[in-house]
């Protein structure tokens, strides 16, 4: 049997790591392909002024015990637990986040507060008719003047469409069924087994950066006689009578295999397939990505602000969110005595900040954090920038049925196998990932049908029955 993966992002070294420990000493063929220079996607860590950084925030919590397990025979015993601290910055002051209902009212002032409720109130009495949109769900569930102030200048940041626009899928899957009255009631009866699941004072944190957890994946698979190719893009998979049957890579060599595993971004998938048919090709053109621009800033102080990372609700500045490396595990900065900052920017690529010169990006993110008050004038001693393509699948309303054609057709090519955020047009975290590519090898190697689309839909899907402590998997309530 011959596999092909596309892309080393979670998904996809999560799917040739469990591969290459399945298939033992079965003749076969695993390879897979990287564009960039590491493995890890939008997971990976990178060495910055002798410290180790990410690719912006990542956090990794799950309560299903299969993707616990498997991520702690990964990690081993090098991780640590982080006591999780994000808020979100609104005018200088910090909030709570995911919300709790007294901090953020205390934190409006009475005024403010007494207008939140009353819109709360309001909502209660003349529901909003259309939850069907962003904009709609959360406002039926905090009311119009708390979604204006905790929800809609962040997220129009980060999708770069209005909140009215954006489909509630994205709230249902982040925000799920959190509401004000449930965050009262989490305030009130916090431990009284009520507790909200996106509520998570803590997570298990790799002492390497986050994406170590891939560098050991790749270690393992390279180490059981499978192929990580690292630079080397793939420019299309080539089907024949609606079979996956080799790849193309960007220097025109093709591969044969008999299995395609495709993280790449759906819509470069769909338009580069050779028998997609018309009218598939037309609505993959419609899914697009958002990008993000990362720009860090070395900051000679280590006294900055408490949080692994802020989401930024001030309209003075176009920066969405901050994560302080410095939060995280002594183990990544070590003795560096500054503080590495990522200021994290979203555009399309026909927005001009996307080819906007690096240096001038540094002296806006630079002016920006000062203005913010995070930092003073003068703190910002160096910075970098990267630049990454297709980040975040954007929810537009009704995608969902653009989807729905393109995931039967892709369903219908034999040996095709599409996962991960970029290539199953997901809005994954790193477990739904995970979990993905745990299940795409179950169904080449193990017969079983496993509906990769299904992955990360079900709110259920965090009901599960365990978490990692810092001694190993603990089931809830031991």
């Amino acid at each position: 049997m011959r596999i092909a993966v596309i892309g080393a992002g979670p998904a996809g070294m999560t799917a040739a790591y469990e591969l290459s420990k399945k298939l033992g000493d079965k003749v076969s063929v695993l390879d897979l392909y990287e564009k960039s220079d590491g493995v890890g996607g939008l997971a990976k860590s990178i060495e910055l002024w002798k410290q180790r950084v990410d690719l912006g925030p990542h956090r990794f919590f799950s309560q299903d015990r299969d993707i616990n397990n498997l991520w702690l025979e990964v990690v081993e015993q090098n991780y640590d637990i982080v006591n999780r601290q994000t808020r979100i910055y609104y005018k200088k002051r910090f909030f709570d986040y995911p919300i709790k209902a007294f901090n953020a009212l205390r934190g409006l002032g009475i005024l403010e507060a007494v207008r939140c409720l009353l819109s709360y109130l309001a909502e209660l009495l003349f529901p909003t008719s259309d939850t069907s949109t962003f904009e709609g769900w959360v406002t039926s569930r905090f009311g119009k003047r708390l979604y204006t102030i905790f929800f809609k200048t962040y997220s129009e940041k980060l999708w770069g469409i209005s909140c009215s626009d954006l489909d509630s899928d994205f709230a249902a899957q982040r925000i799920k069924k959190l509401s004000l009255f449930e965050a009262i009631k989490n305030a009130l009866f916090q431990g009284k087994g009520n507790r909200h699941a996106t509520l998570v004072d803590q997570f298990a944190y790799p002492t390497r950066g986050t994406g170590a957890v891939y560098e050991a994946m790749q270690e393992q698979i390279e180490s059981r006689g499978a192929n990580v190719y690292i630079n080397t893009g793939v420019e299309k998979v080539i089907t024949s009578a609606g079979k996956a049957a080799s790849i193309q890579l960007e220097n025109g060599e093709i591969k044969p295999y008999d299995h395609v595993i495709s993280t790449m971004p759906i819509s470069l998938l769909v338009e580069r397939l050779p028998e997609v048919p018309l009218k598939v090709m037309e609505l993959s053109k419609k899914l697009t990505f958002r990008n993000t621009i990362l720009v860090y800033l070395r900051i000679d102080r280590t006294d900055l602000f408490t949080d692994q990372w802020l989401y930024i609700h001030e309209h003075s500045v176009e920066v969405g969110r901050v994560t302080n490396f410095r939060n995280w595990l002594p183990t990544i900065y070590g003795d560096s005595d500054s503080s590495i900052l990522c200021l994290e920017y979203w555009c399309y690529f026909d927005d001009p900040i996307w080819s906007q010169d690096p240096d001038e990006l540094v002296k806006t993110a630079t002016k920006e954090i000062v203005r913010t008050g995070l930092v003073r004038e003068g703190d910002v001693k160096d910075g970098k920038v990267v630049r990454l393509p297709r980040c975040y699948p954007v929810y537009f309303r009704g995608y969902s049925e653009v989807m729905k054609p393109v995931e039967e057709y892709l369903s219908s090519v034999e040996g095709l196998h599409v996962i991960g955020r970029y290539g199953a047009y997901k809005y994954n975290n790193q477990d739904h990932s995970i979990l993905m590519g745990m299940r795409v090898s179950e169904n080449i190697l193990d017969g079983a049908d496993h509906n990769l689309w299904a992955i990360n839909t079900d709110y259920e899907v965090y009901q599960e029955s365990s978490v990692i402590t810092k001694t190993g998997l603990s089931t809830h309530g031991s």
